[in-house]
């Protein structure tokens, strides 16, 4: 008897659960600032981090309520010039899946997660092969 490769209604609804669980507590986390503080942040318009957020320059998500949130960190230099390419590499601009791999541990950096590979100085290029081959 082969095992069924999906899972049930049950395992399946716990693991959506998880994942909103999960897309709240990090649209709150003390790291999240909203359009209006990155534009004061960065000495921008806040129309001009809505048109960076749509053009894949910076990540910005949408909470339940539709507001956007972004986090702070990618505003460092480190994470700053990495973020679009990261997104090409991946091959989506969708801002959930690129902060997900930013901030996952990958085994192509020594455990370490994309975020902080770039903070410690790791090269751009091996973040962006982490990238292309988590893609595939």
């Amino acid at each position: 008897m082969t095992k069924d490769l999906y899972g049930t209604v049950a395992e399946t609804a716990a693991l959506l659960r998880e994942g909103e669980k999960y897309r709240h507590e990090r649209l709150r986390a003390a790291d999240m600032i909203s359009v209006s503080e990155a534009a004061s942040l960065l000495n921008v318009d806040a129309s001009t981090i809505a048109t960076w957020i749509s053009g894949g320059r910076c990540i910005g998500i949408a909470g339940p309520d539709g507001t956007l949130r972004i986090p702070r960190w990618q505003f460092e230099p480190s994470a700053w010039s990495a973020i679009q390419l990261v997104g090409r590499a991946l091959g989506t601009q969708e801002p959930w899946l690129i902060l997900v791999f930013l901030e996952t541990p990958a085994a192509a950096l020594d455990g370490l997660t994309p975020r902080v590979a770039l903070e410690r100085g790791t090269a751009i290029e091996r973040v962006l092969a982490a990238a292309i081959s988590d893609a595939h």
